[in-house]
């Protein structure tokens, strides 16, 4: 993870909004898709508008609230549904939450969001669509050469599934169009709903 996203995932002081109405936007897609990158432009962009924003980036949920899982499916699982929890009560406080998470499996990413109906919190669901030929080419962590080298499995999106949104509520597709570009889409997206 950059030192960037490293900060943002720290900084919840911003000043209260121009809408203090929260909202989780959940960026799902491969590793190296992009995820991290457009949720930390955006941000900042909104936080320069004044709103409260949080990132919830899976490797440090992973590192802190969910430690000592695994990556089965069943671990996977309990991973999404525990970032979903803190997402939904940052959002139903007024935070703008921002979850680059993997989330591969459909009914995991489902739970999340009946969670956020009941409670009546808005949920967007961002489907950063950036193949897998791109992402082993970037290879931001060194994921993809690890699995080729037979040192890691169960790559998602390689080795082990990932299962695309059918109809998310935006899908940006990273690799076509710079990273101010798809943090202007979703911040299009979120000002048509008016989240920003």
């Amino acid at each position: 993870m950059s030192a960037s996203a490293n900060t943002t995932a720290t900084n919840t002081t911003a000043t209260a909004g121009t809408s203090g109405q929260g909202a989780t936007i959940w960026l799902t897609g491969l590793p190296s898709a992009g995820k991290t990158t457009i949720a930390v432009e955006l941000a900042e962009r909104l936080r320069s508008e004044g709103h409260r924003v949080e990132v919830l980036d899976g490797d440090k949920i992973r590192e802190f609230l969910s430690a000592g899982l695994g990556f089965s499916r069943e671990d996977r699982h309990t991973n999404v549904q525990r970032i979903g929890f803190v997402a939904e009560l940052l959002a139903s406080n007024g935070v703008k939450a921002l979850v680059p998470v993997i989330a591969p499996y459909t009914d995991s990413r489902e739970a999340v969001r009946k969670r956020h109906q009941s409670e009546g919190t808005a949920y967007l669901e961002v489907h950063v669509a950036t193949p897998v030929e791109v992402c082993s080419v970037r290879d931001v962590k060194g994921l993809y050469a690890k699995q080729a080298a037979g040192e890691i499995s169960g790559l998602t999106g390689v080795d082990d599934p990932y299962e695309a949104p059918e109809e998310p509520d935006l899908r940006i597709e990273s690799h076509t169009q710079s990273v101010q570009q798809s943090a202007a889409a979703l911040h299009a997206l979120l000002t048509e709903r008016g989240l920003a």
